[in-house]
């Protein structure tokens, strides 16, 4: 599996269909908070991160999520990964803990999840 970015919306059957090649009901994602945009597919968020950075993104606007395409409201996204261990921005656990930063990556998956 490989990552790919996604800066356009893509539909939930596309992402359904990721979800099936990889981990069958769910899809890791690493999202720019910044720039508005995420690499889904990889086999780990780490690999992600690399080509979101590879891109421009600075470490602490990425955070890695898990989209579960068959699961709707808060239950589709969850913000637990080892990317978001970052002391030091303030995020010492898998989870993000920041609900400002968590509401922006709801709103960026959203948008480019349709």
């Amino acid at each position: 599996m490989e990552a790919k970015i996604v800066e356009k919306p893509i539909s939930k059957s596309e992402l359904k269909a990721l979800a099936e090649e990889g981990f069958g009901d769910m899809v890791k994602a690493v999202v720019d908070v910044e720039k508005k945009v995420m690499a889904l597919g990889s086999e780990l968020h780490a690999e992600a991160e690399i080509l979101l950075t590879e891109q421009g993104s600075k470490r602490e606007h990425v955070w890695g999520i898990n989209i579960y395409p068959e699961k709707s409201g808060d239950e589709w996204i969850e913000f637990d990964s080892m990317v978001n261990i970052k002391p030091q921005f303030n995020n010492r656990s898998r989870n993000v803990e920041d609900p400002e930063i968590r509401a922006k990556i709801t709103a960026i998956v959203n948008k480019l999840i349709t």
